[in-house]
């Protein structure tokens, strides 16, 4: 080859690469417009039966098929035990919910003590969302980040005596659970309270993957909730008969009679896929699409509609651009009723069945795990399915012993895994997550993995060497339990994952009044500092110019959650009473 031809090879190398470049940025300009863009999942807050606060303790219960129902904690009862006593006490309870941090988000004992602990949760859950996302609440001040938030049940008003005030007030509705979080975060998006029953914070999800899409926020949270305070919910649920008398929600088996009632909150900070790539975050899953519909007239008002289900799978695999080849697992609704399993069922063999052969489709219910947690079991299916997604395993759906004989899954290609399986070969990578409401309203998400060519733009990882990092709390009690488990975090990792570590440490979590900075080149200086800031030693000021070297340095790894200091909020019960109130 003459010196020509090289040139005109060099000429067209420089021409190729230019034009990928334009392909690029058309592509990023394009995303950024709207449209059916793909959302990425970047952060995930938890709150769950079973002592459950974050993904990795959810997949052990998960894989386990542990069951998480359990009788309910004494002092949940309150001022009610004589009504409880008459009820039904078994579910999927979360520990010590009226303990809160109330100093932290600047909230006053009285206040506190009106306000809702779904509220309360909502608050904390959602922290830990944006911290697991290494996205600091203060820089989301004053930005235009959404908000929406499912929420059923009022069921702490039955706690509050005397006549209502105006703590009473905010303190109870749920327009002020989705106003509270935006006011304490200084978010300037659309912020607002989902109520479609069960399928609540499914439906949330769904409102927040339009919203980006259309750009009317940047980033959002979505989030759910349910707490079971008062008898007189579960007195009004036990009237629909809707409920399982051994408290064992028995999805798609031949015993299913009913489900039991669960606890919990979720939050999901999601971007645009195209933003989230540029910005360096950590993508747990993709939402492709997503579809909420409603049941119209069923056979009856609360009944499930199958046509509305088939109609709700086919939207959202549309707006993903996906056939159902490409779905591998389902996370069903699966309350365990008798009639909602064999609709259900019906419908996703009609939509998504292999009646020409080829891979299997599993799916499974977490309710059979946690219990039925209404307004929070959206977000609660959609985080268990996230994960399946992220291990290419399904875990088993626990009771399941013989299928419902109303179910024929002959020819479909459907299973129900009765024990942890590996995703199977040949099958679609994406997972269907479906919530279907008592109102008659439903939803349907389906989400995959982020892909490698979506991630051309990605930044490079920090590297070179590290000054130090920032630990940062509210008091200095906080700082020094912060400190510790930072401490424990960095003595599990490898010396490669320490840049990492610090660049999370000085990037991703909010700058609060009590800082300390741990001057430290590798991990064992940096277990040093943070023992010796543990144990009591007067915290280091950073060196500005450190600092400012430390702030460019961006990066997204697993760091301890802000520990919370809970004090006892209740009302003033009357002396001996279960639930009352500790010192707050």
């Amino acid at each position: 080859m003459d010196d020509t031809d090289n040139a005109a090879a060099k000429r067209q190398d420089a021409q190729l690469k230019r034009a990928l470049a334009t392909i690029r940025t058309l592509r990023r300009k394009l995303d950024e417009r709207g449209g059916d863009q793909p959302v990425a999942i970047v952060g995930i807050g938890l709150r769950l039966p079973g002592g459950i606060a974050d993904t990795e303790a959810y997949w052990t219960a998960l894989a386990a098929g542990r069951d998480l129902v359990g009788p309910m904690p004494p002092a949940r009862q309150g001022p009610f035990a004589a009504e409880w006593a008459e009820l039904p006490q078994r579910g999927g309870f979360l520990d010590e919910v009226l303990d809160f941090d109330a100093d932290f988000f600047g909230i006053s004992p009285r206040e506190a003590r009106a306000l809702d602990p779904q509220h309360r949760l909502l608050l904390e859950v959602a922290w830990e969302a944006l911290e697991n996302a290494a996205v600091p609440a203060d820089r989301l001040a004053g930005r235009p980040a959404g908000l929406y938030v499912g929420i059923t049940g009022q069921d702490y008003r039955d706690w509050l005596p005397g006549e209502p005030d105006a703590y009473w007030a905010t303190g109870n509705g749920h327009c002020f659970a989705a106003g509270r979080l935006a006011y304490s975060l200084g978010l300037t998006g659309p912020a607002m309270a989902v109520d479609t029953a069960c399928s609540s914070s499914l439906v949330a999800v769904h409102l927040a993957v339009q919203a980006l899409r259309r750009g009317e926020c940047e980033v959002a949270i979505a989030a759910g909730v349910n707490l079971i305070m008062s008898p007189r919910s579960t007195r009004l649920v036990v009237q629909t008969r809707s409920l399982a008398p051994d408290g064992l929600c028995k999805a798609f088996d031949a015993r299913a009679n009913g489900f039991t009632r669960g606890e919990g909150a979720g939050a999901l900070v999601l971007k645009p896929l195209a933003r989230a790539v540029r910005d360096g975050d950590r993508i747990h899953a993709v939402i492709r699409g997503s579809a909420v519909n409603q049941d119209g007239r069923s056979s009856g008002f609360t009944a499930p509609n199958v046509l509305s289900q088939v109609a709700l799978i086919e939207a959202a695999l549309a707006g993903a651009g996906a056939g159902p080849a490409d779905v591998g697992y389902v996370e069903a609704h699966g309350t365990g009723t008798a009639l909602g399993d064999p609709i259900e069922m019906e419908a996703l063999a009609t939509v998504l069945g292999r009646r020409n052969g080829g891979a299997p489709l599993a799916v499974g219910s977490v309710k059979t795990n946690l219990g039925h947690l209404e307004a929070a079991a959206g977000v609660a299916g959609l985080v268990k399915a996230v994960l399946c997604v992220q291990r290419r395993q399904v875990p088993p759906v626990v009771h399941l012993r013989t299928l419902n004989p109303r179910i024929d899954l002959d020819g479909t290609g459907i299973v129900v895994p009765d024990r942890l399986v590996d995703w199977a070969d040949g099958a679609g990578r994406l997972a269907g997550v479906s919530s279907f409401g008592m109102s008659g309203t439903n939803a349907h998400l389906v989400i995959g993995a982020v892909e490698p060519d979506e991630l051309t733009e990605r930044p490079a990882p920090p590297s070179g060497p590290v000054a130090g990092f920032v630990v940062s709390a509210r008091t200095p009690e906080a700082l020094r339990e912060l400190a510790a488990a930072y401490a424990q975090r960095v003595r599990s990792l490898s010396p490669e994952d320490y840049p990492a570590f610090a660049a999370t440490a000085n990037t991703g979590r909010s700058r609060l009044p009590v800082s300390a900075w741990i001057a430290a080149a590798d991990p064992d200086a940096a277990v040093a500092g943070l023992t010796a800031l543990a144990a009591g030693e007067p915290p280091a000021e950073a060196d500005p110019a450190a600092l400012a070297d430390a702030a460019a340095r961006r990066a997204v790894l697993d760091l301890p959650s802000y520990p919370w200091q809970r004090q006892r909020h209740a009302p003033e019960l009357p002396v001996g009473e279960p639930g009352e109130p500790g010192p707050a």
